[in-house]
């Protein structure tokens, strides 16, 4: 048995797919080819079909952090599935920084160790197998450290275990820890042009070993990650932006986190960032920053665990429900029942609410706001139980009711809003009504009005602004949704408000377009997440943060905070940042009409970007109007990309804006909670297989979103009429590696293709072949 492994400067992975080129995840992989050691491998009868890259068949990350090191374990389980006894070459990027300190490589109850190489020679083999298979997605992880070992038996029809462990100590900046997995980086890039010979690891030819390589796109299957974190001060702020996390805490010292993906064509790392802190709120920021641009930062607010009910602010709540003859359809008047009850009996005693049923007229449970008290709740189970549905829907009337229940007093005011039909009775204009809203609110300084659309008969125009002009959100329940889980949730959330009426002080900080743009109230184990931009930079800033607690103002100060005018990390936030931003532009659009101007920015942002839009998702930017049905249903910029205007049919043209200003029905619905998911987003990857698809023609690497033109790869930046310097370098060159020595950041933008073009540092750097 031979196993060898090597600490290198650099990571890569490899495959070739037929006629596809793919630049797969980082994670780590084994690159087969047949075994000819005899008499343990027989030669198999030829041809026979082996794969580029072993299938994964799960991956399991199990980590334990304390006091800011962590310990990562890793089991990969890879398969065979030909019939041939393979050899194999494993490579783990591992982060910079870290150190390994156990790789097994079972065989049976066999555990065996490999031998350490220097970075001198690791870099020297790196180098050779670029040039010699010529393909750039080597270049994907150049610069980090590599493990790579020597993988043999693997026998046929059979799973292949591997284990590494490895510790490193965690960075923490502005009072925030962050934690990185390296799973990929999200690039993965389709290219519709032949690719280059397969080369396998070994100095022969495949034709001479009888060898067809499989032309199957890789998929990894189970990818699992369990993360323990153990402080002596609080855990707050638990945040990833690159994967739905879930999270459980023991006390304020110790959380378990845990998140799983299955069958993902793309991975990208796995990210995590969370803050400790002793402090009643706890704030935590993120920074980016590249040169002379705008800062782009992420500030994440929660409140402690351990808050007593004396502590949460007593609030004042009317619910709202309609009751017209359409909520019988389907069970929704019992599901509506079922979520009213829920949030009756979640008030504390200390609040106090109305129950108010609209149909043709509207029916108050009290002519005025009652104590939750157990009298008061028992009143409330009463009048929700003898809810029946019958009737039209009056809105107008019913939401002017609602609010003259409130009073101008300091106390948290809250409306819920629950319809499923549009305004027949009384006043039915979308806009008088929202101008009778307008007017009537004014006695209740403070409001928030929260509207649920049930189905898809709603007039989300209406309910998404009532909603947007009051602090409140829309939120809209499908008809394959479950209405008393939705709104149940919704209830549990806004239960316990521990800080409203919040503002932030920047100090001498400017910040430009924040979102969410109003700042919400803090609910008990929730956090809020702002995203902005800023232009001037601090080294040492203090925050101040204001907010009511019960009828009590209160001030907490958070100084030694940075700004800074460069910060290479998170890079992520530019792209966060501008999908938030596109959400809110796509509302007001929806709200007040479109124009150019908003159009206009939704497209440059959807289009530097990658984010897909109604006014970014219908045509190729090549000019062309012959289209495969392959093109027609990937999602394509419509805008001017490289200096090249792309041309719009006619019958085309209108389909964007039509689409967003619909009002009712279920595109309408299914645009009023795009936008509404965009400007809440906190992570940055695409789930719909659909967009996926689209990576053939846009990838984004980094802050930057590139176009395929043709056979190469432009940046969405690049802009011939700029007349930017121009540095050209062939592939694989001496100059190529001499150049990726001097600037390693460049190598995950060359990592697309033998042909790029990238803006970088002023300059304009062309790959060519």
């Amino acid at each position: 048995m031979r196993v060898r492994k090597i600490l290198a400067a650099s990571a890569f992975i490899i495959a070739f797919l037929g006629t596809f080129t793919v630049v797969t995840n980082a994670q780590g992989v084994i690159v087969p080819i047949i075994c000819e050691r005899a008499p343990r491998c027989l030669p198999p009868p030829r041809p026979i079909i082996v794969p580029l890259q072993l299938p994964v068949k799960s991956i399991k990350i199990d980590t334990k952090i304390n006091a800011q090191v962590a310990t990562t374990h890793v089991e990969q389980i890879f398969r065979n599935d030909t019939d041939a006894t393979l050899e194999g070459t494993y490579f783990f990027p591992i982060p910079e920084t870290a150190s390994i300190s156990e790789f097994a490589i079972w065989e049976g109850d066999k555990r065996l160790v490999g031998e350490v190489r220097s970075r001198e020679e690791a870099r020297r083999i790196y180098e050779s197998i670029v040039r010699r298979q010529r393909d750039p997605g080597l270049l994907e992880y150049a610069g980090k450290d590599l493990f790579q070992a020597t993988i043999f038996p693997i026998p046929p029809r059979a799973d292949k275990k591997l284990e590494i462990t490895y510790t490193q100590v965690l960075k923490a900046e502005n009072g925030t820890v962050a934690y990185r997995y390296l799973l990929g980086t999200g690039n993965t890039a389709w290219v519709n042009t032949p690719p280059p010979r397969p080369i396998p690891m070994r100095e022969t030819d495949d034709a001479e070993q009888g060898i067809r390589r499989s032309n199957n796109p890789p998929r990894v299957g189970i990818v699992s990650g369990r993360i323990e974190i153990e402080t002596r001060d609080g855990i707050r702020n638990v945040y990833s932006p690159s994967h739905d996390i879930d999270v459980h805490k023991s006390g304020e010292n110790r959380a378990t986190l845990s998140f799983e993906t299955v069958g993902k064509r793309e991975q990208q790392d796995f990210q995590l960032f969370y803050t400790l802190s002793r402090d009643d709120f706890s704030l935590s920021l993120l920074t980016y920053r590249e040169p002379g641009k705008d800062g782009y930062f992420l500030l994440t607010l929660s409140p402690k665990d351990a808050i007593s009910e004396q502590e949460f602010a007593a609030k004042d709540i009317v619910f709202v429900v309609d009751t017209s003859g359409s909520m019988a359809e389907a069970g929704k008047m019992e599901k509506a029942r079922a979520a009213l009850l829920f949030g009756i009996r979640a008030l504390h005693d200390s609040d106090k609410f109305n129950v108010i049923s609209f149909a043709g007229e509207e029916h108050l449970m009290e002519s005025g706001l009652t104590a939750a008290d157990a009298r008061g709740k028992s009143r409330g189970e009463e009048f929700v139980k003898n809810l029946k549905p019958s009737g039209g829907t009056n809105i107008n009337d019913s939401l002017r009711a609602a609010i003259r229940q409130f009073n101008s007093n300091s106390r948290p005011k809250m409306l819920v809003f629950m319809t499923d039909g549009l305004p027949t009775v009384s006043e039915t204009r979308v806009e008088k009504i929202v101008e009778n809203i307008r007017e009537t609110v004014k006695s209740a300084e403070g409001l928030r009005i929260f509207t649920f659309g049930v189905g898809y008969d709603v007039n989300t125009q209406l309910l998404d602004k009532i909603a947007s002009e009051n602090g409140g959100t829309a939120d809209y329940i499908e008809p394959k949704e479950n209405l008393e889980v939705k709104v149940g949730n919704f209830f549990s959330k806004v239960s316990s408000p521990v800080l409203t009426d919040i503002e932030i002080d920047f100090g001498g900080v400017s910040p430009d377009l924040v979102y969410p743009r109003k700042m919400p109230d803090l609910f008990k184990g929730t956090q809020i997440t702002l995203i902005g931009r800023y232009q001037n930079n601090f080294d040492n800033v203090t925050l101040t943060l204001r907010g009511k607690t019960g009828r009590e103002t209160r001030t907490f100060n958070y100084s030694n905070l940075r700004f800074p005018s460069r910060a290479e990390e998170n890079e992520f936030l530019p792209r966060l940042w501008a999908t938030r931003r596109v959400g809110w532009l796509l509302e007001q659009i929806r709200s007040n009409g479109e124009q150019k101007e908003l159009r206009d920015e939704i497209v440059e942002l959807g289009t530097r970007y990658g984010i897909v839009t109604p006014y970014t998702s219908y045509l190729a930017t090549d000019g062309s109007e012959q289209q495969t049905e392959f093109e027609r249903n990937i999602p394509r910029p419509t805008s001017a990309v490289n200096g090249r205007n792309s041309r719009m049919p006619a019958d085309l043209e209108a389909k964007p804006a039509a689409k967003v200003a619909a009002q009712s029905g279920a595109g309408a619905v299914q645009m009023s909670m795009q936008q509404r998911a965009q400007q809440d987003a906190l992570k940055t990857d695409d789930k719909d297989e659909s967009i996926y698809l689209s990576r053939a023609i846009a990838q984004q690497v980094g802050t930057k979103t590139f176009y395929q033109q043709n056979s190469s790869w432009q940046d969405a930046e690049f802009k011939a009429e700029d007349g930017l310097p121009e540095i050209q370098v062939k592939f694989a060159s001496d100059e190529y590696f001499n150049l990726l020595k001097q600037e390693k950041e460049l190598a995950q933008y060359f990592a697309l293709g033998e042909q790029v073009v990238v803006v970088y540092k002023g300059s304009v750097y062309r790959v060519v072949k």
